[in-house]
Parts: C-alpha cells; sequence; structure tokens
C-alpha cells in the first residue's frame, strides 16, 4: 500500500481554509480531515471532536510535554495543535490526511514532513477579507483590527508553500484543491508500490 498523502492547507484569518475544507468533506469520500486541539472557547455551533478538541490550558501544555502534537502554534492568544497519533495512523494506513492550521503551524509540519503537499489559501482583496472577518461577527473589533494588522505580514509567507488558491468563488476555490490534490497523488514518487506491484505481477 502506498504512503498516504498529507495535505496542509493554511492561509490569512478570514481567506475561507475552512469552509473550504468542510465543502471537500461533503463532496469527497476519500479525504479525512485532522481535528486540531484549541484552547479558546467554542464558537456558536461549533461540536466537540468534530470542529475541535477544546481544551484548557494546562492539559494542553501536558500534551506538548508528552510530544502528542505534530504541531502546535499561539494563535491571538490561544492555543493550536495537531494531536500527532491519529495523523501519523491514518497516513500509514494509506489515507489522505488533511491538516486545516496556521501558518505557523505549517511551517513547523514542513519541517518534519517536506513531502507533503502545502497550499495557501487567499482573499480575492484585503478589502474582501476585512468584510468576511466582521460579517463572520465572532470577534471584537479590537480583535479584527489585530488580524488585519498580520494579515500582510502573513501573505509573506505565500513562496513557502507548493500551491496559491485565491477564494473568490466558493465552488471554484474547492474545485482547484481538489485537483491539485488529484494531481499530486498520481506523481510518480508517490506511487513506486504501484509500479513495482506491476512490474512483478505474472504475465
Amino acid at each position: 500500500m502506498n504512503k498516504g498523502l498529507l495535505v496542509i492547507i493554511s492561509g490569512p484569518s478570514g481567506a475561507g481554509k475552512g469552509t473550504i475544507c468542510k465543502r471537500l468533506m461533503e463532496i469527497s469520500d476519500d479525504l479525512e480531515l485532522s481535528v486540531s486541539a484549541t484552547t479558546r472557547m467554542p464558537r456558536t455551533g461549533e461540536i466537540e471532536g468534530k470542529n475541535y478538541y477544546f481544551i484548557s490550558e494546562g492539559e494542553f501544555s501536558k500534551r506538548i510535554e508528552n510530544s502528542e502534537f505534530l504541531e502546535y502554534a499561539n494563535v491571538y492568544d490561544n492555543y493550536y495543535g495537531t494531536p500527532k497519533t491519529k495523523v501519523l495512523d491514518k497516513l500509514r494506513e494509506g489515507k489522505t490526511v488533511i491538516l486545516e492550521i496556521d501558518i505557523q503551524g505549517a511551517l513547523k509540519v514542513k519541517n518534519t514532513h517536506p513531502d507533503g503537499v502545502f497550499i495557501f489559501i487567499v482573499p480575492p482583496s484585503i478589502r474582501e477579507l476585512q468584510s468576511r472577518i466582521i460579517n463572520r461577527a465572532t470577534d471584537t473589533m479590537e480583535v479584527i483590527e489585530r488580524r488585519m494588522q498580520c494579515t500582510k505580514e502573513e501573505l509573506d509567507y505565500a513562496p513557502e508553500y507548493d500551491y496559491v488558491v485565491v477564494n473568490d468563488s466558493l465552488e471554484s476555490a474547492v474545485s482547484k484543491v481538489r485537483s491539485i490534490i488529484d494531481v499530486e497523488k498520481m506523481k510518480s514518487h508517490r506511487n513506486i508500490d504501484l509500479i513495482q506491484g506491476i512490474k512483478e505481477e505474472r504475465a
């Protein structure tokens, strides 16, 4: 069995990466979305174990000490981390695993898993990004202002990624991400076991 494919999706807050991942899960039965742990409070409608694992800072610190995270980062005064065991087990099973994580975390994963596929989601404009965050109505104006100040700095990291997808239309952005995954799965270096199996088949 071929090793699974690790897909990392990130970008500025409000760019729509979460919505894109949700839509991908709705139209695909061959993808696994990793659920992150966080110390922030749940937003309205978020479900424990589906959107995030909501844990205390003390518990988060304990898991850091036990090396239980593939990556973790402090983002806007809250910690986020990717449970390591769940991701690695799925990859060993040959699954395609999607990590929807912040830029800090993505760069950490790139150091340990350079064979991953790194996709950077961007909005069509700064003005559109600000409008999306305001309309989301989950943050105070003070938090929104901080996020906007960070956005231009975050965009500087786009060259660290393999692909950039502009989220000007949800369905178009989802289609592009899905196409990237399909192309990456067909690359020759990811199909060595398949080729070897064909070679060893009896005529």
